[in-house]
């Protein structure tokens, strides 16, 4: 199974559109183009998601095929992580399928879409079973400490193989105006001692406060995720000319 780099690019998101910023890529061929930029800047992996002609998220496996195919040839060292974002739309059966349609080498998964309760264990179980046995490295995401003891149960019962768990950790996704803070780190990693194993870890990090976060996740050994799906500004405040611009910033921080 991949191991996945230091440094991801997460250039779209679910949510965010050309109003935002004009570099943001909607389109394949954008994010094919943004894609080779951030890799040059410093990125061995991308977060992808993938639009439809209104622009609008979707869990398309087709779409999803194409874009992995256009990456492969244009920028094959790149990792290619799809995502089953629900964005209040999509079911988890619906995420499951995506997944079972495309096969990619890697999945990022909402522990609380996914598995949002008891009812989802069981069919939650089979679905992780089978990225296992296809080699798809999952990353679990997590919005709270609170969801790191969830996944460690979930783990302890069998739901989640419990060899190579990889996280998401989110921060200020839900703090006030979607502004992260270095400090929002602490609990998590508090929190994942008490895992079974320690898990190979990742921070995102929204608003203004993005570089400050993953600058602080990295000096504690995690990964960092960068990109105009979380933030669209530099550490001085100052918009980002692009996503490459974002991913070089984050890459010097560790040169």
């Amino acid at each position: 199974m991949i191991v996945l780099p230091r440094i991801m690019v997460a250039p779209n998101g679910a949510r965010r559109g050309k109003a935002d910023h004009p570099a943001l890529p909607v389109t394949i061929p954008e994010t094919v183009e943004t894609a080779m930029a951030c890799h040059a800047a410093g990125a061995g992996a991308i977060h992808a998601h993938v639009r439809d002609t209104e622009g609008r998220h979707v869990l398309d496996a087709g779409l999803y095929r194409e874009l992995i195919a256009e990456l492969a040839r244009a920028v094959p060292e790149m990792i290619v992580q799809i995502t089953t974002e629900a964005v209040g739309r999509f079911t988890p059966a619906e995420q499951r399928a995506v997944v079972d349609e495309v096969g990619p080498v890697a999945v990022s998964v909402a522990l609380r879409e996914m598995v949002a309760d008891a009812g989802e264990e069981a069919e939650g179980a089979r679905f992780y079973a089978r990225c296992r046995e296809r080699d798809i490295a999952v990353q679990h995401i997590l919005y709270e400490p609170g969801e790191v003891a969830r996944l460690g149960r979930l783990i302890a019962v069998g739901v989640i193989p419990r060899d190579a768990v990889s996280v998401l950790y989110v921060l200020g996704r839900y703090a006030a105006d979607q502004e992260s803070d270095p400090a929002d780190l602490a609990g998590f990693v508090a929190a994942a001692s008490d895992l079974p194993a320690a898990p190979e870890w990742m921070v995102c990090a929204f608003g203004h406060g993005e570089t400050a976060a993953l600058a602080a996740a990295l000096k504690a050994g995690g990964k960092a995720r960068v990109g105009f799906e979380n933030s669209l500004w530099n550490a001085d405040g100052s918009l980002a000319r692009d996503n490459a611009e974002r991913v070089a910033a984050i890459a010097a921080l560790h040169d």
